[in-house]
């Protein structure tokens, strides 16, 4: 009673006149649900006939329907709360009513006995208390708005989108016959796989044309690969196409022929060029593989012929001309990107002729004719052609002179039968870079002959020789049980009287164990690629992929690098094992980074889109810093919590034994150039697909014989490693820890002077660019074949060491 004659004064509606505006108001929400139903379902009819032909229209329809039913949904929550604000007004006008009639009947009561009982009192305060509360809890009610979120989840609206195409497609399959086809519906000029671009200056320099478009473009790659979604050999990210619709070709790269990693943007050279260059967005590996597309002035549609369109018409200066002579005469050629397949050609034409008199013509291909093969909706294959052009001859121009051009160029379109791009046969593409010749088998028996000579000579001869060994020192130990230890070390000769010594630490456990931890680290790598790539998780139209996948593996590996590296460290004795981290991580890394800086450095000074932009680089060391050290830190923690002693099988004692003179077969030289040698043979032939394939043309794409090859390499690995080791032994000679590594660990320098016999006679490379990154990045790889080949050896040593010396009878 006292609310409400508060209310009074403040001239404040009564409850009668607020329940009479509420029933208003709901009467206006309860005609706007009409409108809004009506709305939702016109937009849903619109968005069944466009749902099958223009998809942009019908999902602007979807959306708008999706915010009606926001609408519709805020209404619903409103009228609600006003009807709950309704019976709560109600509710509290009877209370109130009740609360004065229950005050009226205590003042009576008060009159009627002036001594109540102060008990009955208490119990009528603890009533009205409790409606208090009551009246508290609908003022809460009434006060907590019904919010409904704004957002609007783009996959429901294309899965809706599917439900109605599916929808519209059932009623067209059973109404076929009953009516007469209409014509198709054209779609807007712009491309419904466009991607989102920014204008650049026509004399936009490298330094901005590299930038990547955004980091979260950068980061597609990565994504995929972590969710498993790569793209198979089968399947390949087509675009369905419609007769009329615009086709986007993007310009590239040009570069010399004969230097892959020489690349430079298209838009470099004096060519036509946009007045807005609009890039597409790249992922990370086709960032690193050097790629920098940009939509050009072509303009193609899907299965409209095109012949002798004017493309531009340009004036070139003399310097611009000398520009276009230099590159074609270093044989530069083109590469264009229509729908994921690569278009290449070269710039222009160069004849040489005669000694005397000497005829040396350069010309300029100007126009150019584009050959493009589809199947249904989709584009199978895609070439360019000068076949019956003449080049525009840029020989005779006076320094003062510009030189009028006029670029045109034309498109034919074919039906073919192939239905996916990977069914057509190999090497089938135009033949402008050669493909992978078909004789690895070789290569294969090659290895295998090798291999079987290898464990055959393992198994059997060495098997035997140490049986015969084990047989006859240990019937020498049980002759002189009697003597002493010494005496009886003092009576024999070979690998055993060492046994002693054979399990002394090395010096620089440390290096040894970041050495071992790191090449654990590439072993696991290279298997982890080889079988990605056997699962079908590279597709050849996919530029970078393998690039991708290699930065992520190596990431995800480092804890393995980590815990093999702090394991053994800690098993051998180590203590500084925070220093043993640090050097594992820094093992490769650091020599990685100045290589890579070197390289990079002479990308940038030539202009060579190979340089990568800042914000990749960022991305780059932003993934070591937050994924790859973190990783090895973790993964060194676990390993040395995890290490149990090494538990030698032999005794050391403190006082190392001396070493007779070796003979000269017997040195560490030696045992390099025949461990180094006999593996480097097993994979030489397959090691020129491999160099062709990354410093050349060709796409390697048997992955199974690559699998293979790696294993065989592995096994003669260890199996060379097992007998040098016993040679080693055999002549007292216990210091094997580093041999062992360096032994085998030799193949990583082979493959290195195979890389200079590449370079020499095997490809036409030349320059400063293509010079620099060949040797500094071999460089690289074999080193990585040391870590990784090392490990091996070392391992397999060690546990031949163990179970020779474990079968050995001794006090």
């Amino acid at each position: 009673s006292q609310l409400f004659g508060r209310l009074r004064q403040e001239n404040r509606p009564t409850p009668e006149e607020a329940i009479q505006k509420l029933k208003e108001t709901e009467k206006i929400l309860i005609k706007k649900q009409e409108f809004l139903e009506q709305k939702i379902q016109q937009e849903l009819q619109t968005a069944k006939k466009y749902g099958t032909k223009n998809k942009r229209a019908a999902l602007q329809a979807l959306r708008r329907k999706k915010r009606f039913e926001q609408q519709l949904a805020q209404t619903d929550g409103t009228l609600s709360t006003l009807e709950f604000q309704r019976e709560a007004i109600e509710n509290a006008t009877t209370n109130a009513e009740v609360l004065r009639t229950m005050e009226l009947a205590a003042q009576g009561m008060k009159k009627a006995y002036q001594d109540m009982d102060i008990d009955k009192v208490d119990e009528l305060m603890t009533d009205i208390t409790e409606q208090q509360e009551v009246a508290q809890q609908i003022s809460d009610a009434i006060s907590r708005p019904m919010g409904f979120g704004d957002d609007v989840d783009e996959d429901e609206l294309l899965e809706e989108l599917e439900l109605l195409e599916q929808e519209e497609l059932a009623q067209e399959l059973l109404s076929v016959g009953d009516k007469e086809e209409e014509p198709p519906v054209k779609l807007p000029s712009v491309p419904s796989t466009h991607l989102p671009a920014e204008p650049g200056s026509t004399a936009l320099r490298m330094t901005v044309i590299g930038n990547p478009r955004s980091w979260s473009c950068q980061w597609l790659p990565i994504l995929i690969l972590l969710l498993g979604t790569g793209h198979g050999p089968g399947v390949e990210g087509v675009t369905h196409y419609k007769a009329g619709d615009p086709v986007i070709l993007y310009v590239n790269k040009v570069g010399p022929y004969h230097n892959p990693q020489e690349t430079y943007h298209y838009y470099q050279l004096p060519v036509c060029c946009p007045e807005k260059i609009r890039h597409k967005s790249l992922s990370l590996g086709e960032v690193l593989d050097g790629d920098r597309m940009a939509e050009s002035l072509y303009e193609i549609r899907f299965r409209e012929n095109v012949e002798k369109r004017i493309l531009c018409h340009m004036q070139l200066s003399s310097a611009q001309v000398e520009q276009l002579r230099q590159a074609i005469e270093e044989l530069y050629y083109f590469e264009f990107v229509v729908d994921d397949l690569p278009i290449r050609g070269f710039v222009g034409y160069m004849e040489e002729s005669g000694f005397l008199p000497h005829s040396h013509k350069i010309g300029l291909w100007t126009h150019l004719d584009f050959h493009l093969e589809f199947h249904g909706d989709r584009i199978i294959f895609a070439n360019v052609s000068v076949r019956d052009v003449k080049p525009h001859s840029l020989d005779g121009l006076r320094p003062d002179e510009f030189l009028g051009l006029t670029h045109t160029y034309s498109v034919r379109w074919s039906e073919t039968s192939v239905e996916r791009r990977s069914d057509r046969r190999r090497g089938d593409d135009g033949g402008f870079f050669p493909r992978t010749l078909e004789i690895h088998w070789l290569s294969i028996i090659n290895s295998m002959v090798l291999v079987f000579l290898l464990v055959g000579f393992v198994a059997v001869i060495l098997m035997r020789v140490l049986r015969n060994d084990l047989a006859r020192y240990n019937l020498d130990e049980e002759t002189t049980s009697a003597g002493s230890g010494d005496d009886f070390d003092q009576g024999d000769n070979g690998w055993k009287i060492i046994h002693t010594d054979v399990f002394r630490f090395p010096p620089y456990r440390g290096l040894l164990c970041a050495v071992l931890g790191v090449g654990a680290q590439f072993l696991a790598l290279g298997t982890g690629i080889i079988v990605m790539a056997l699962l079908g998780m590279f597709n050849v139209h996919r530029h970078g992929a393998i690039n991708s996948a290699a930065i992520l593996l190596y990431a995800l590996t480092c804890c393995i690098s980590g815990y093999v590296s702090s394991h053994f460290y800690r098993q051998i004795g180590g203590e500084r094992w925070v220093w043993n981290i640090i050097l594992t991580t820094s093992l490769f890394s650091v020599p990685f980074f100045l290589t890579w800086s070197v390289v990079n450095s002479v990308h940038w000074a030539n202009g060579s889109t190979q340089a990568l932009p800042a914000t990749t680089i960022l991305l780059l060391l932003t993934v070591w810093l937050l994924v790859g050290f973190p990783l090895t830190v973790i993964g060194g923690i676990f390993g040395k919590n995890n290490a149990s002693p090494f538990d030698a099988p032999c005794r050391t004692k403190n006082i190392a034994r001396e070493i007779p003179p070796q003979p000269w077969y017997k040195s560490t030289v030696i045992h390099m150039t025949v461990g180094g040698f006999l593996p480097f043979s097993a994979i030489s032939v397959e090691l020129y697909y491999i160099f062709a394939t990354v410093w050349g043309r060709e796409q390697y794409t048997l992955y199974g014989i690559l699998f293979f090859v790696f294993a065989i390499l592995l096994s003669v690995g260890a199996c060379i490693s097992i007998a040098l080791t016993y040679f080693q032994l055999s002549g007292e000679d216990y210091r094997w820890w580093w041999r062992s590594v360096l032994s085998v660990g030799s193949t990583g320098l082979f493959i290195f002077l195979y890389s200079v016999f590449y370079y020499a006679r095997r490809s036409n490379m030349s320059g400063a660019v293509q010079t620099v990154e060949f040797f500094g990045y071999s460089l690289l790889t074999g080193y990585v074949f040391f870590l990784m080949l090392g490990t091996i050896s070392f391992f397999s040593s060690l546990k031949f060491i163990r179970y020779i010396y474990v079968n050995l009878k001794m006090d």
